[in-house]
C-alpha cells in the first residue's frame, strides 16, 4: 500500500480553496487506500472522502484528497475484473458515439482515456474509425487488451507529450472524469490532441439526479474514488471555460443487467449476498434492461474545422 497524505483541493471551475458547504463527512481510515478499492466497477462500500460544494458555482468536490503520486501507484496497481459487464457497457457507450455522426464527426483516429483493457477501441473500430488509441494507468488491464488495439495503449495517464498535437479527431471519457485530480489539466490536453472541430464525448455521473438525491451519502456516487461529481450545469461550465463548445448535455440511458443493478443497491451486506447468490443461479441476473440511473453525456467539440 502506498504512503499518503491529504491535501486539500480547489474548486475546478472557480479555483478558489474553501469556500464550500459540507454535504457529507467523511468516513474512511487509511485501509481504504488499496488497489482492491481503486478498482473499476468494484462492489459499493459507502467509503469516502469529505464531500463539499462550491458556494460560488455549485461544484461537488471530495475535499481533502489523497496525494495524486498515490493514486496514480493506486490506479496503476488495480484489477480489471469486470468483463462480465463488458457487453453491456459496449451496447451503453455506442449508443452516445454513434450520436457524434449527427454532428459530421471525421473518423481517422479516436481516444479513449481511461480504456481498461481497450473493449471499447475494437468497438469504435466497428464503427469505422481507422484508428483507436486508448491510454489506461491498470497494468493488469492493458495485459488483457486484445491484440488488435493493445500496441495502441499508452500506459500511465493523461498527460502533455503522450499523444501528437492536432491528430484526434474524437476523445472519449467514459466514466473517467469524476476520478481525475485536476479536470482542467486533462481537458487542456484534450484541447491540445484534438483536431480542430474534433469532439470530447463524456459519460460521468450526474450528482443532481433523482438517485443521487434520493439516496444521499448512500449513493454509490458517494465514493472514495471520485473527486468530483459534476452536474449538467457544472460540466457546461468546466467545457466552456476550458474553449469548447458544448452540444449537448443529456442523461444517459445504461444498459445494465440484473445482477449488476443489485449490486448497486444500498442493502445491508449479508442480505445483498444472499440476493446475489440467488440471483446468479438463475437466468434473471443477466436479464439486461435500458434505465436512466444518474449518468450525463455530455458532447462537447473544439472550434475550427
Amino acid at each position: 500500500m502506498p504512503s499518503v497524505s491529504l491535501h486539500p483541493t480547489r474548486c475546478a471551475i472557480c479555483g478558489t480553496e474553501g469556500n464550500a458547504s459540507e454535504l457529507y463527512p467523511a468516513n474512511f481510515d487509511l485501509d481504504a487506500f488499496n488497489p482492491a478499492v481503486f478498482s473499476a466497477r468494484r462492489m459499493p462500500d459507502r467509503v469516502h472522502y469529505r464531500l463539499v460544494k462550491c458556494l460560488e458555482c455549485g461544484l461537488v468536490r471530495s475535499d481533502p484528497v489523497a496525494d495524486s503520486g498515490a493514486l496514480a501507484q493506486l490506479y496503476a496497481q488495480s484489477s480489471f475484473d469486470y468483463g462480465e459487464e463488458v457487453e453491456n457497457l459496449n451496447r451503453t457507450y455506442a449508443r452516445y458515439l454513434a450520436e457524434l455522426d449527427l454532428y459530421g464527426v471525421h473518423k481517422d483516429s479516436l481516444l479513449e482515456i481511461g480504456c481498461g483493457n481497450g473493449f471499447f477501441l475494437k468497438e469504435a473500430l466497428r464503427h469505422g474509425y481507422a484508428v483507436a488509441l486508448g491510454v489506461e494507468p491498470s497494468s493488469a488491464a492493458i495485459e488483457q487488451a486484445d491484440p488488435l488495439v493493445r500496441d495502441g495503449i499508452a500506459r500511465g495517464v493523461m498527460r502533455p507529450g503522450l499523444f501528437e498535437p492536432v491528430s484526434i479527431d474524437v476523445v472519449c471519457l467514459f466514466q473517467v472524469l469524476d476520478h481525475i485530480p485536476d479536470p482542467g489539466e486533462v481537458l487542456r490536453e484534450c484541447f491540445h490532441v484534438l483536431r480542430p472541430g474534433g469532439f470530447v464525448l463524456c459519460l460521468n455521473h450526474n450528482v443532481e439526479s433523482i438517485s443521487a438525491r434520493l439516496l444521499k451519502a448512500g449513493s454509490p456516487i458517494v465514493d472514495i474514488e471520485h473527486t468530483y461529481l459534476f452536474s449538467p450545469a457544472t460540466m457546461d461550465r468546466l467545457f466552456s471555460d476550458h474553449g469548447f463548445e458544448v452540444k449537448s448535455t443529456i442523461a444517459v440511458f445504461n444498459r445494465y443487467n440484473l445482477l449488476y443493478l443489485t449490486r448497486l443497491l444500498p442493502l445491508p451486506k449479508s442480505i445483498k449476498s444472499e440476493v446475489l447468490g440467488a440471483l446468479k443461479k438463475t437466468r434473471m441476473g443477466s436479464i439486461p434492461m435500458w434505465l436512466p440511473l444518474g449518468n450525463l453525456c455530455t458532447v462537447a467539440r473544439k472550434p475550427g474545422g
